[in-house]
């Protein structure tokens, strides 16, 4: 056997042995007790107790939706109460839905790359928090899906009564249950109804956390019902202590010279002599090994030795961190024991992290201080923690930033944008669901002239996107992606000024945006202006027609994504001139097209199979 193979092989030990050293941390007590517990057969067993049924009293915190902040059609809103839709199928304005579905999200240009590091076990990509009137535990979580089923991949209950006037305090979340994304075979509606393990805690917030990147369309969700009892269950099995990322000590004493080989000393008895043939591997080729570990794991791995613990804290292993996936447990503490590892960070994903207290302005601003010399990615999507300070701490101490995700901060106060156009350097900017005001835009854009993605959607404190448009064409002519879904109050003269000082633009999204109107020959003279347009996006607006399609047939060839959802004047025929002139297409939405019946769809499928062509229904 080559020698490299026991060196894998010896890492591999020693991260058992600190697994081991972990787990004793329980009392001798508390082991025999589990012992006894599981060779008799034990259960968890639920008093005799009555079964209160409820479904969500409001609707807490979510990170997307479908719907306008104005209105009550397809937004999260909805799941609050009792059900609107179920048990009919189909496509309603009634429920709850999230923004994207699909994979073809991540495939356009205004995609960022992925982090490293992700556990394979995290899925999620929306989510939405639901308060429930009575506290209980909880027996049963059923969830009406409506449309498009499947998206569901996670289940927590928290301990904080959200309605409670006291400040939240040792904020717990259990997992109910969790599962990987899934395609189920009809978009039908079912009632999901899974296995949920039983928790030592009563519990009025639930969230659930949604993967729709295996659905063909939009998925639909209508109600939740809660079911549990008062009364506390007994829990009688031994639970082993949990590793997590707060579980950073770098204490000497905690950390050994494991693994080296042995020699036979004057007593007779064996001693180490080193690390061993670690000592001979190369430092890049520790580096590279660790580097396929997930953070707990690499947290873990460093308290096994002395020689692993140099390699785990190495900074070079923390350039790119994410820490979404572990929004649950972060606090300042954790903050705190990574603080000195990631002095050379260049991407930080915060997104989710640091509500009801878990973060503070005190803790993310040591962290920023300490290192964000040198971040070029800042992700901080639904941080309810954010304040102004927070914004003027980013802008003071990240002086190379280039992408910033601010979506759904919404309870962010407007004045506080005024300081991201400190950050000259932004080339992709996220300010999807805040309540920026057009003073701040406008500023950022002044300034930040080097920005090529740019996300203002559902942002309904702009007065005044003419403005803003044409202050992007003055500034900002090299941008790329440009996202202003749901803006109230763009017209044919707005989007003349951008598409003419903005023809690098490969991606569009004027969906809902009602001002809009084609016989201004706004569209037509879009796609003229417009020859990289891979993706462009016209959802709700009836006026779009054939001259418009036969437009963009003729002078967009690169189309790959085009949404014409809700109009009335399209036919069948210019959309098959379309699609035969653009032969990069992937996804055309005809859905409430009314004259696009489900017989063109499945002519024109069989005729162009590389095409996803949705038309949605209602029951």
């Amino acid at each position: 056997m080559p020698p490299e193979f026991p060196m894998l092989t010896l890492l591999s030990m020693f991260y058992y042995i600190c697994l081991r050293r972990r787990s004793r941390s329980g009392t001798r007590g508390e082991a025999l007790t589990s012992r006894r517990a599981v060779e008799s057969g034990q259960r968890a067993v639920l008093p005799v107790s009555v079964e209160v049924e409820q479904y969500a009293k409001e609707v807490l915190d979510f990170s997307s939706h479908y719907g306008s902040e104005n209105s009550m059609s397809y937004t999260m809103w909805n799941l609050a109460g009792v059900p609107n839709v179920y048990p009919s199928s189909g496509d309603f304005t009634q429920t709850a839905v999230f923004r994207a579905y699909g994979t073809w999200w991540e495939q356009c240009a205004s995609a960022p790359p992925p982090f490293r590091r992700t556990p394979k076990g995290f899925h999620s990509q929306d989510y939405i928090e639901l308060g429930f009137e009575e506290p209980v535990y909880p027996t049963a979580v059923e969830v009406l899906e409506t449309y498009y089923p499947g998206a569901i991949v996670q289940i927590l209950a928290c301990s904080h009564n959200p309605f409670s006037q006291n400040p939240p305090t040792d904020v717990r979340w259990e997992v109910l249950w969790s599962g990987e994304p899934t395609k189920v075979l009809t978009p039908q509606a079912r009632q999901f109804s899974p296995n949920i393990k039983h928790i030592n805690f009563p519990t009025n917030l639930l969230r659930l956390e949604v993967n729709s990147s295996l659905l063909d369309y939009y998925t639909e969700l209508d109600a939740v019902i809660l079911r549990g009892v008062k009364e506390r269950p007994m829990l009688a099995l031994y639970k082993m202590p949990v590793i997590d990322i707060s579980d950073l000590s770098d204490s000497e004493e905690e950390l050994s010279d494991v693994g080296g080989p042995f020699r036979q000393g004057g007593d007779g008895k064996l001693q180490r002599t080193g690390n061993g043939y670690f000592d001979k591997l190369p430092y890049e080729l520790i580096q590279l090994i660790v580097s396929h570990l997930t953070l707990p794991d690499l947290s873990r791995l460093a308290q096994s030795c002395k020689l692993l613990h140099q390699h785990c804290c190495d900074p070079l292993q923390y350039t790119q961190l994410s820490l979404q996936p572990y929004w649950c447990r972060l606090s300042d503490a954790s903050l705190g024991h990574l603080q000195s590892r990631c002095t050379l960070l260049q991407r930080l994903n915060l997104s989710w992290t640091g509500n009801r207290g878990a973060l503070t302005l005190t803790g993310f601003s040591s962290f920023m201080k300490a290192c964000g010399l040198s971040l070029v990615c800042l992700k901080l999507s639904c941080c309810h923690f954010l304040n102004e300070a927070c914004l003027e701490v980013i802008s003071q101490t990240c002086p190379g930033l280039q992408e910033l995700n601010l979506s759904s901060c919404d309870r962010l106060h407007p004045q506080a944008f005024a300081h991201i156009s400190k950050l000259t350097r932004l080339r992709r900017l996220v300010l999807y669901r805040t309540k920026i005001e057009q003073t701040a835009i406008l500023s950022i854009l002044t300034f930040c002239t080097e920005l090529r993605h740019l996300n203002l959607g559902s942002c309904v404190r702009i007065e005044d996107y003419d403005v803003v448009a044409s202050m992007l064409a003055a500034r900002c002519r090299s941008l790329c992606s440009l996202d202003l879904w749901r803006c109230r109050n763009l017209t044919d003269r707005g989007l003349a000024e951008l598409v003419s000082g903005c023809r690098m633009l490969e991606e569009l999204d004027l969906g809902w945006c009602p001002t809009l109107q084609s016989s201004t020959g706004c569209f037509q003279h879009l796609a003229r202006n417009l020859p990289r347009l891979r993706k462009l996006f016209l959802t709700a607006n009836r006026t779009v027609c054939d001259p418009d399609i036969e437009e963009l047939a003729a002078s967009c060839p690169s189309l790959q994504h085009l949404d014409i959802l809700g109009t009335r004047l399209v036919s069948a025929a210019s959309l098959k001139k379309l699609l035969q002139s653009c032969p990069r297409l992937l996804l055309l939405d005809v859905s409430f097209c009314s004259q696009i019946d489900m017989r063109v769809v499945q002519e024109l499928s069989g005729l162009f199979p590389n095409v996803a062509i949705k038309k949605s229904f209602t029951q």
